[in-house]
Protein backbone atom coordinates (compact mmCIF):
# COMPACT_ATOMS: atom_id res chain seq x y z
CA UNK A 1 0.00 0.00 0.00
CA UNK A 2 1.38 3.40 -0.98
CA UNK A 3 2.79 5.72 1.63
CA UNK A 4 0.29 8.37 2.65
CA UNK A 5 -2.67 6.11 1.88
CA UNK A 6 -5.96 7.52 3.28
CA UNK A 7 -6.55 4.30 5.21
CA UNK A 8 -3.20 4.72 6.99
CA UNK A 9 -3.93 8.36 7.75
CA UNK A 10 -7.34 7.51 9.18
CA UNK A 11 -5.85 4.78 11.33
CA UNK A 12 -3.22 7.21 12.60
CA UNK A 13 -5.84 9.80 13.45
CA UNK A 14 -7.92 7.20 15.27
CA UNK A 15 -4.90 6.22 17.34
CA UNK A 16 -4.24 9.86 18.22
CA UNK A 17 -7.85 10.35 19.31
CA UNK A 18 -7.69 7.20 21.41
CA UNK A 19 -4.44 8.37 23.01
CA UNK A 20 -5.97 11.79 23.78
CA UNK A 21 -8.90 10.08 25.47
CA UNK A 22 -6.53 8.04 27.64
CA UNK A 23 -3.78 10.59 28.46
CA UNK A 24 -4.15 14.31 29.06
CA UNK A 25 -0.99 16.37 29.58
CA UNK A 26 -1.61 19.95 30.69
CA UNK A 27 1.92 20.67 31.92
CA UNK A 28 2.86 24.36 32.24
CA UNK A 29 -0.45 25.75 30.99
CA UNK A 30 -0.68 28.29 33.84
CA UNK A 31 -4.18 27.10 34.66
CA UNK A 32 -5.92 28.50 37.75
CA UNK A 33 -8.77 26.02 37.32
CA UNK A 34 -9.97 23.43 34.80
CA UNK A 35 -13.27 25.10 33.89
CA UNK A 36 -12.24 25.55 30.25
CA UNK A 37 -10.75 22.06 29.93
CA UNK A 38 -12.61 19.04 28.61
CA UNK A 39 -11.85 15.97 30.71
CA UNK A 40 -12.64 12.74 28.80
CA UNK A 41 -14.31 10.15 31.09
CA UNK A 42 -11.96 7.49 29.68
CA UNK A 43 -8.79 9.13 31.04
CA UNK A 44 -6.12 6.85 32.49
CA UNK A 45 -3.40 9.48 32.96
CA UNK A 46 -3.78 13.15 33.90
CA UNK A 47 -0.73 15.39 34.26
CA UNK A 48 -1.35 18.86 35.70
CA UNK A 49 2.29 19.68 36.49
CA UNK A 50 3.33 23.34 36.82
CA UNK A 51 0.00 25.14 36.94
CA UNK A 52 -1.66 27.47 39.47
CA UNK A 53 -4.33 25.12 40.79
CA UNK A 54 -5.52 25.73 44.35
CA UNK A 55 -8.41 23.24 44.18
CA UNK A 56 -9.09 19.79 42.72
CA UNK A 57 -11.75 19.71 40.02
CA UNK A 58 -14.52 17.28 41.15
CA UNK A 59 -14.75 15.83 37.62
CA UNK A 60 -11.43 14.09 38.36
CA UNK A 61 -13.30 12.04 40.91
CA UNK A 62 -15.48 10.58 38.16
CA UNK A 63 -12.72 8.88 36.14
CA UNK A 64 -12.95 5.15 36.91
CA UNK A 65 -10.03 4.27 34.65
CA UNK A 66 -7.62 6.82 36.12
CA UNK A 67 -4.28 5.24 37.06
CA UNK A 68 -1.81 8.18 37.11
CA UNK A 69 -2.55 11.62 38.54
CA UNK A 70 0.02 14.39 38.94
CA UNK A 71 -0.52 17.76 40.63
CA UNK A 72 3.20 18.49 40.83
CA UNK A 73 4.11 22.16 41.30
CA UNK A 74 0.73 23.70 42.07
CA UNK A 75 -0.81 25.57 45.02
CA UNK A 76 -2.73 22.78 46.76
CA UNK A 77 -3.03 22.80 50.56
CA UNK A 78 -4.31 20.09 52.91
CA UNK A 79 -7.96 21.10 52.54
CA UNK A 80 -7.71 21.18 48.74
CA UNK A 81 -6.56 17.55 48.44
CA UNK A 82 -8.90 16.18 51.14
CA UNK A 83 -11.72 15.33 48.66
CA UNK A 84 -9.46 12.81 46.89
CA UNK A 85 -9.94 10.37 49.76
CA UNK A 86 -13.72 10.33 49.25
CA UNK A 87 -13.89 9.69 45.51
CA UNK A 88 -14.48 5.97 45.15
CA UNK A 89 -14.46 6.04 41.35
CA UNK A 90 -10.71 6.71 41.28
CA UNK A 91 -9.83 4.07 43.90
CA UNK A 92 -7.83 2.23 41.22
CA UNK A 93 -5.21 4.98 41.12
CA UNK A 94 -1.66 3.61 41.01
CA UNK A 95 0.41 6.80 40.95
CA UNK A 96 -0.35 9.97 42.92
CA UNK A 97 2.06 12.92 42.68
CA UNK A 98 1.51 15.92 44.99
CA UNK A 99 5.10 17.11 44.89
CA UNK A 100 5.85 20.82 45.35
CA UNK A 101 2.60 22.13 46.80
CA UNK A 102 1.56 23.52 50.21
CA UNK A 103 0.84 20.37 52.19
CA UNK A 104 1.61 20.26 55.92
CA UNK A 105 0.47 16.67 56.59
CA UNK A 106 0.49 13.34 54.75
CA UNK A 107 -2.78 13.28 52.75
CA UNK A 108 -5.28 10.47 53.29
CA UNK A 109 -4.59 7.98 50.51
CA UNK A 110 -6.30 4.99 52.15
CA UNK A 111 -8.86 4.66 49.35
CA UNK A 112 -6.16 3.72 46.82
CA UNK A 113 -5.71 0.02 47.52
CA UNK A 114 -3.31 -0.60 44.63
CA UNK A 115 -1.12 2.49 44.91
CA UNK A 116 2.43 1.96 43.61
CA UNK A 117 3.92 5.49 43.59
CA UNK A 118 3.25 8.24 46.16
CA UNK A 119 5.16 11.53 45.95
CA UNK A 120 4.71 14.35 48.50
CA UNK A 121 8.22 15.82 48.24
CA UNK A 122 8.86 19.58 48.40
CA UNK A 123 6.04 20.46 50.78
CA UNK A 124 5.94 21.55 54.44
CA UNK A 125 5.20 18.16 56.01
CA UNK A 126 6.55 17.82 59.56
CA UNK A 127 5.61 14.19 60.30
CA UNK A 128 5.17 10.87 58.50
CA UNK A 129 2.02 10.17 60.51
CA UNK A 130 -0.65 9.10 58.08
CA UNK A 131 1.58 6.78 56.09
CA UNK A 132 0.13 3.80 57.97
CA UNK A 133 -3.05 4.37 55.94
CA UNK A 134 -1.23 4.15 52.61
CA UNK A 135 -1.51 0.80 50.83
CA UNK A 136 1.14 -1.85 51.46
CA UNK A 137 1.33 -2.32 47.67
CA UNK A 138 3.47 0.84 47.47
CA UNK A 139 6.78 0.46 45.59
CA UNK A 140 8.04 4.07 45.53
CA UNK A 141 7.68 6.67 48.30
CA UNK A 142 9.06 10.20 47.97
CA UNK A 143 8.95 12.60 50.95
CA UNK A 144 12.12 14.62 50.34
CA UNK A 145 12.50 18.34 51.09
CA UNK A 146 10.05 18.54 53.95
CA UNK A 147 10.50 19.01 57.72
CA UNK A 148 10.22 15.39 58.88
CA UNK A 149 12.11 14.61 62.10
CA UNK A 150 11.39 10.89 62.58
CA UNK A 151 11.22 7.75 60.42
CA UNK A 152 7.89 6.14 61.36
CA UNK A 153 4.79 4.38 60.00
CA UNK A 154 6.90 2.62 57.37
CA UNK A 155 6.74 -0.92 58.75
CA UNK A 156 3.94 -2.24 56.50
CA UNK A 157 5.61 -1.32 53.20
CA UNK A 158 6.90 -4.83 52.47
CA UNK A 159 6.91 -4.21 48.70
CA UNK A 160 8.70 -0.84 48.86
CA UNK A 161 11.71 -0.58 46.53
CA UNK A 162 12.54 3.16 46.64
CA UNK A 163 12.41 5.39 49.73
CA UNK A 164 13.40 9.05 49.38
CA UNK A 165 13.63 11.08 52.60
CA UNK A 166 16.43 13.47 51.70
CA UNK A 167 16.51 17.08 52.92
CA UNK A 168 14.54 16.63 56.12
CA UNK A 169 15.44 16.82 59.84
CA UNK A 170 16.13 13.15 60.49
CA UNK A 171 18.72 12.27 63.14
CA UNK A 172 18.31 8.47 63.36
CA UNK A 173 17.93 5.67 60.83
CA UNK A 174 15.16 3.50 62.27
CA UNK A 175 12.04 1.44 61.61
CA UNK A 176 13.39 -0.02 58.38
CA UNK A 177 13.58 -3.66 59.50
CA UNK A 178 10.51 -4.87 57.59
CA UNK A 179 11.31 -3.19 54.27
CA UNK A 180 12.78 -6.43 52.96
CA UNK A 181 12.59 -5.44 49.27
CA UNK A 182 14.04 -1.94 49.59
CA UNK A 183 16.64 -1.33 46.88
CA UNK A 184 17.18 2.45 47.01
CA UNK A 185 17.41 4.58 50.15
CA UNK A 186 18.03 8.31 49.77
CA UNK A 187 18.75 10.16 53.03
CA UNK A 188 21.05 13.00 51.96
CA UNK A 189 20.91 16.38 53.70
CA UNK A 190 19.72 15.27 57.11
CA UNK A 191 21.35 15.18 60.57
CA UNK A 192 22.20 11.48 60.79
CA UNK A 193 25.28 10.57 62.86
CA UNK A 194 25.36 6.76 62.56
CA UNK A 195 24.66 4.29 59.75
CA UNK A 196 22.00 1.77 60.77
CA UNK A 197 20.39 -0.20 57.96
CA UNK A 198 18.39 -2.30 60.44
CA UNK A 199 19.41 -5.60 58.82
CA UNK A 200 18.38 -4.68 55.28
CA UNK A 201 20.42 -6.62 52.73
CA UNK A 202 18.89 -5.88 49.31
CA UNK A 203 19.90 -2.22 49.17
CA UNK A 204 21.55 -1.37 45.82
CA UNK A 205 21.73 2.42 46.12
CA UNK A 206 22.35 4.31 49.36
CA UNK A 207 22.82 8.05 49.77
CA UNK A 208 23.84 9.64 53.08
CA UNK A 209 25.48 12.75 51.65
CA UNK A 210 25.62 15.90 53.77
CA UNK A 211 24.88 14.34 57.12
CA UNK A 212 26.91 14.20 60.35
CA UNK A 213 28.65 10.84 59.92
CA UNK A 214 32.10 10.34 61.40
CA UNK A 215 32.27 6.62 60.52
CA UNK A 216 31.11 4.45 57.63
CA UNK A 217 30.67 1.35 59.78
CA UNK A 218 27.34 -0.40 59.37
CA UNK A 219 27.48 -1.32 55.69
CA UNK A 220 29.16 -4.72 55.91
CA UNK A 221 26.02 -6.81 55.31
CA UNK A 222 24.79 -4.78 52.32
CA UNK A 223 26.46 -7.12 49.87
CA UNK A 224 24.18 -6.14 46.95
CA UNK A 225 25.13 -2.47 47.23
CA UNK A 226 26.09 -1.00 43.84
CA UNK A 227 26.16 2.75 44.51
CA UNK A 228 27.21 4.42 47.78
CA UNK A 229 27.19 8.18 48.31
CA UNK A 230 28.77 9.47 51.55
CA UNK A 231 30.16 12.87 50.51
CA UNK A 232 30.17 15.95 52.76
CA UNK A 233 30.43 14.23 56.12
CA UNK A 234 33.17 14.00 58.73
CA UNK A 235 34.42 10.48 57.94
CA UNK A 236 38.08 9.91 58.84
CA UNK A 237 38.63 6.30 57.77
CA UNK A 238 37.51 4.04 54.91
CA UNK A 239 36.19 0.86 56.52
CA UNK A 240 33.45 -1.73 56.26
CA UNK A 241 33.71 -1.79 52.46
CA UNK A 242 35.59 -5.01 51.71
CA UNK A 243 32.42 -7.13 51.66
CA UNK A 244 30.66 -4.92 49.10
CA UNK A 245 31.66 -6.97 46.09
CA UNK A 246 29.01 -5.46 43.80
CA UNK A 247 29.99 -1.84 44.42
CA UNK A 248 30.36 0.16 41.17
CA UNK A 249 30.17 3.76 42.42
CA UNK A 250 31.76 5.05 45.63
CA UNK A 251 31.58 8.73 46.55
CA UNK A 252 33.43 9.68 49.74
CA UNK A 253 34.43 13.16 48.62
CA UNK A 254 34.55 16.10 51.04
CA UNK A 255 35.40 14.11 54.14
CA UNK A 256 38.51 13.87 56.34
CA UNK A 257 40.22 10.85 54.77
CA UNK A 258 43.99 10.56 54.87
CA UNK A 259 44.36 7.21 53.07
CA UNK A 260 42.61 4.89 50.60
CA UNK A 261 41.85 1.53 52.17
CA UNK A 262 39.49 -1.43 52.56
CA UNK A 263 38.60 -1.53 48.85
CA UNK A 264 41.49 -3.75 47.68
CA UNK A 265 39.15 -6.67 46.96
CA UNK A 266 36.43 -4.78 45.06
CA UNK A 267 36.44 -6.04 41.47
CA UNK A 268 33.56 -3.99 39.98
CA UNK A 269 34.44 -0.45 41.05
CA UNK A 270 34.07 1.95 38.11
CA UNK A 271 33.66 5.41 39.70
CA UNK A 272 35.65 6.56 42.72
CA UNK A 273 35.20 10.05 44.15
CA UNK A 274 37.84 11.02 46.71
CA UNK A 275 38.21 14.73 46.00
CA UNK A 276 38.37 17.27 48.84
CA UNK A 277 40.03 15.02 51.39
CA UNK A 278 43.52 14.95 52.93
CA UNK A 279 45.21 12.13 51.00
CA UNK A 280 48.93 13.03 50.99
CA UNK A 281 50.32 11.14 47.99
CA UNK A 282 49.69 8.60 45.22
CA UNK A 283 51.95 6.08 46.93
CA UNK A 284 49.99 2.89 47.54
CA UNK A 285 47.04 3.78 45.32
CA UNK A 286 47.81 0.93 42.93
CA UNK A 287 47.66 -1.70 45.67
CA UNK A 288 44.65 0.00 47.30
CA UNK A 289 42.71 -0.44 44.05
CA UNK A 290 44.35 -3.66 42.92
CA UNK A 291 41.18 -5.59 42.05
CA UNK A 292 39.48 -2.76 40.15
CA UNK A 293 42.56 -1.63 38.22
CA UNK A 294 41.09 -2.66 34.85
CA UNK A 295 37.51 -1.67 35.66
CA UNK A 296 38.03 1.86 36.96
CA UNK A 297 36.91 4.53 34.46
CA UNK A 298 36.49 7.61 36.66
CA UNK A 299 38.58 8.89 39.58
CA UNK A 300 38.40 12.20 41.42
CA UNK A 301 41.32 13.23 43.65
CA UNK A 302 41.39 17.00 43.11
CA UNK A 303 41.90 19.24 46.15
CA UNK A 304 43.93 16.59 47.96
CA UNK A 305 47.65 17.13 48.56
CA UNK A 306 48.29 14.14 46.24
CA UNK A 307 46.78 16.04 43.30
CA UNK A 308 49.84 18.33 43.32
CA UNK A 309 52.13 15.40 42.64
CA UNK A 310 54.37 15.90 39.57
CA UNK A 311 52.97 13.98 36.59
CA UNK A 312 49.75 13.45 38.55
CA UNK A 313 47.50 12.62 35.57
CA UNK A 314 50.04 10.56 33.66
CA UNK A 315 50.76 8.50 36.77
CA UNK A 316 47.08 7.72 37.21
CA UNK A 317 46.70 6.84 33.53
CA UNK A 318 49.61 4.45 33.78
CA UNK A 319 48.17 2.71 36.85
CA UNK A 320 44.60 2.52 35.54
CA UNK A 321 44.69 1.79 31.79
CA UNK A 322 40.96 2.21 31.16
CA UNK A 323 40.43 5.59 32.80
CA UNK A 324 38.05 7.87 30.91
CA UNK A 325 38.00 10.72 33.39
CA UNK A 326 40.42 12.20 35.93
CA UNK A 327 38.74 14.85 38.06
CA UNK A 328 36.79 17.08 35.68
CA UNK A 329 39.00 16.21 32.69
CA UNK A 330 37.62 13.80 30.12
CA UNK A 331 40.40 11.76 28.56
CA UNK A 332 40.64 11.38 24.80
Amino acid sequence: MASGDPVDAAAGEAMEVEEAERCLDLTSCQLHDLSEVEIPPTLEELDLTANRLAAVDPRIGRLPGLRKLSFRQNLLDDAAVAPLSTWGDIAGLQELVLRDNKLTTIPDASIFKGLLVFDVSFNEISSLKGLSNVSSTLKELYVSKNEVAKMEELEHFHALEILELGSNRLRVMENLETLANLQELWLGRNRIKTINLCGLKKIKKLSLQSNRLTSMNGLQECIELEELYLSHNGIQKMEGLSTLQNLRVLDVSSNKLTSIEDIETLTRLEDLWLNDNQIPSLNGIESALASSREKLTTIYLERNPCAKTPNYSSTLKKIFPNLEQIDSDMLA
